[in-house]
């Protein structure tokens, strides 16, 4: 501001000069001109400077946590502009606060979680091994106890390695493929793990599937297992139905049984991890369906939960063929 004030008033005097030569009431009025000039240049860039320090003290206070300044009084001049994108900052950054606070409490809740559903099956083993460590003991009687500790391990296993792949799904160290699969493939392959059970509790499956979507096979396996799973294990004797067809804007495949259903205050919420639903079995740690939904939306699909009319639960799932 200086360098130009001075370099103005140079200008100023010189002309001033020149026109002192020719009339003294021409130097005058340049001279009178040019004053005036200088006042409203330091005038205007003292306001201007006041304002750049009232924002850069706003901004201080900003960074040291003072969220409840307003940078939207600022409505004229060059310095609007300025103050308009220092307020989208702040939004931003307020938001991605936020988000931060939200993800660090999620986490927390998640680890909580983790640890119960761990503690449960931990605390079965342990007392387990010291019953097997009673000096008597009965063959048929450790046999069983054998057998609980094995189960305990396998619930631990399968809940580390779907906790893992939900890891690699969110932080982006899976590439899903994208090949043409058919829907009949996935669904054999989903229900085959599940036959001896169904066959136990006396359940009926019945397919009538058709039709192909772009993904991959593997992990769409992974998603449409875990709903099937779900049906198997809140369901005593009764039907299993699965149907599929194609057309031309999506691939819908529809998982049906004939059990007690879903409660209704569930339904918002069985997507969400660690999440145990009403009817749920002491065996569930609430984290298929959560990694079901992760798997098909990344593969452009999504998945729905509701009551049929007639009884029972029923997943919807449509693989759309463009973007959702």
């Amino acid at each position: 501001m200086r360098k130009t004030a001075c370099l103005t008033g140079l200008v100023m005097l010189l002309c001033a000069a020149v026109c002192f030569f020719f009339a003294w009431q021409a130097g005058c009025a340049v001279l009178a001109a040019g004053i005036l000039v200088l006042l409203v240049y330091f005038l205007d860039s003292h306001k201007r400077y006041a304002a750049i320090q009232q924002t850069a003290q706003q901004i201080d206070r900003l960074l040291h946590g003072d969220d409840a300044m307003d940078l939207s009084l600022y409505e004229e001049g060059e310095l609007s502009i300025l103050h308009s994108e220092l307020r989208k900052l702040v939004l931003r950054l307020r938001e991605q606060t936020e988000l931060l606070s939200k993800e660090k409490t999620a986490l927390a809740d998640s680890l909580a979680d983790i640890s119960h559903q761990l503690r449960t099956p931990l605390t079965a083993i342990h007392l387990n091994t010291a019953s097997l460590q009673a000096p008597v003991l009965a063959d048929d009687k450790r046999l069983a106890l054998c057998m609980q500790t094995e189960k305990q391990l396998e619930r631990i296993d399968w809940l580390v390695a779907s906790l893992l792949k939900l890891a690699r799904l969110d932080a982006g160290a899976v590439v899903l493929r994208k090949e043409q699969v058919a829907l009949s493939d996935v669904v054999d392959a989903a229900c085959r793990p599940l036959a001896i059970v169904m066959d136990i509790k006396e359940q009926t499956l019945l397919t009538d599937v058709s039709g192909s979507f772009l993904g991959d096979k593997d992990w769409t396996v992974e998603a449409v297992g875990n709903m099937v799973k779900n049906c198997t294990e809140h369901m005593q004797a009764g039907t299993l139905s699965i149907t599929g067809r194609e057309n031309p804007i999506y691939t819908e495949l529809i998982i049906r049984d004939t059990g007690r259903g879903f409660a209704e205050e569930d339904l918002p919420h069985l997507f969400e991890r660690f999440y145990k639903g009403k009817n749920s079995s002491e065996k569930s740690v609430g984290i298929g369906l959560a990694l079901s939904q992760r798997i098909l939306a990344l593969e452009n699909a999504t998945v729905k939960a509701a009551n049929h009319p007639e009884g029972g639960a029923q997943f919807t799932i449509r693989f759309y063929k463009g973007s959702v």
